[in-house]
């Protein structure tokens, strides 16, 4: 089975990354719409126990967020799967500037996500990590993580 982690500010893609490559094939796990942090354990361990591939679909800024996916996929068997998208503020910004009232994000949040975003690392328990870029087209570029700073 298959546990996928996004880490990434607000704004940068990652739901319509999940739309595009996970909707059909992965439980989605996302805070916009469980909530509560309660709600989010109760579908996470459904998944778990039921061995049902998931995506965590949160900014998961840093180690401590992300192994409250990791820590209980891991003992259950599950193949971690990281992906870290890139994007420069103005362009989260702009993006998040588009949103419909009700999915704006205030911009402080945004910018505080950024502050205590901790790159993620293949020492963190995944299996494998992949950088996602926006392209030119709106799509998205991926490639293979390397554990360095960037």
């Amino acid at each position: 089975m298959q546990a996928v982690i996004f880490v990434g500010i607000q704004a940068s893609g990652k739901s319509t990354f999940f739309r595009e490559r996970f909707a059909d094939s992965h439980v989605r796990i996302n805070m916009d719409m469980l909530r509560t942090r309660h709600r989010e354990e109760l579908l996470l361990r459904a998944c778990i126990e039921g061995q049902q591939r998931f995506v965590a679909d949160n900014t998961n800024p840093t180690i401590e967020e992300r192994s409250r996916y990791i820590v209980p996929a891991k003992r259950a068997g599950f193949r971690i799967t990281g992906y870290y998208f890139t994007a420069p503020i103005d362009e989260a910004l702009r993006r998040n500037a588009t949103r419909d009232a009700p999915q704006r994000i205030p911009e402080i949040a945004i910018r505080g996500t950024r502050n205590r975003l901790v790159l993620p690392s293949l020492a963190e328990g995944f299996d494998e990590l992949f950088h996602v870029r926006p392209d030119a087209t709106g799509g998205f570029f991926l490639e293979n993580w390397v554990d360095e700073v960037r």
